[in-house]
């Protein structure tokens, strides 16, 4: 296989109707996020986007979440392509954790059952770990721009935004639709 069909593969599954609705989801999560930190910068949010829309978790008065959702998906309808990233992306923790944990396995290797050959290899599994973290800063950001989001919101219309709360929980499903 050449690089130009794998090339060509990655954008044939990018296109999958179900990805590219998750990836603009994605998109208008982040870029509603940005826009309600930038508003109260103490508020804790997380989110998830799914084919059907996404996630806001944290508490937040309905009426400023749809805002900020209105005016992240203007925004980034009118170019504002930098919203779509986020840097607290679960797309930079998955990359940052995967490439520590392959570093410090990889610094493991040939280690004997005595404690001492783990202790002498400690130093170079923690200086690995460290190396792919930093690595992977710019590899995670360059993931959520090109795989996991995408700032083109095409056909997307936000169609309801309800709201939940469990306890001490608060969460709002914000459902989406696109062709």
């Amino acid at each position: 296989m050449t690089v130009d069909s794998g090339t060509n593969l990655l954008t044939e599954i990018l296109n999958q109707p179900v990805i590219v609705r998750t990836r603009r989801n994605h998109g208008l999560e982040h870029a509603t996020i940005h826009i309600l930190t930038q508003q109260q910068h103490r508020l804790l949010i997380a989110g998830h986007s799914n084919a059907n829309g996404f996630w806001i978790l944290g508490d937040v008065p309905t009426e400023a979440l749809a805002a900020a959702v209105m005016e992240a998906l203007r925004r980034l309808r009118a170019g504002e392509r930098h919203l779509a990233l986020h840097p607290n992306c679960g797309t930079n923790f998955i990359t940052a954790g995967t490439l520590a944990g392959l570093a410090g396995a990889a610094a493991m290797l040939g280690v004997g059952k005595r404690g001492r050959d783990i202790l002498e290899r400690l130093p170079l599994a923690a200086s690995l770990a460290t190396l792919m973290l930093i690595l992977s800063q710019p590899l995670g950001r360059k993931l959520q721009e090109q795989i996991t989001t995408t700032p083109d919101m095409g056909s997307l219309e936000v169609v309801k935004i309800v709201r939940t709360q469990n306890r001490r929980i608060v969460a709002h499903r914000i459902t989406t639709r696109s062709s």
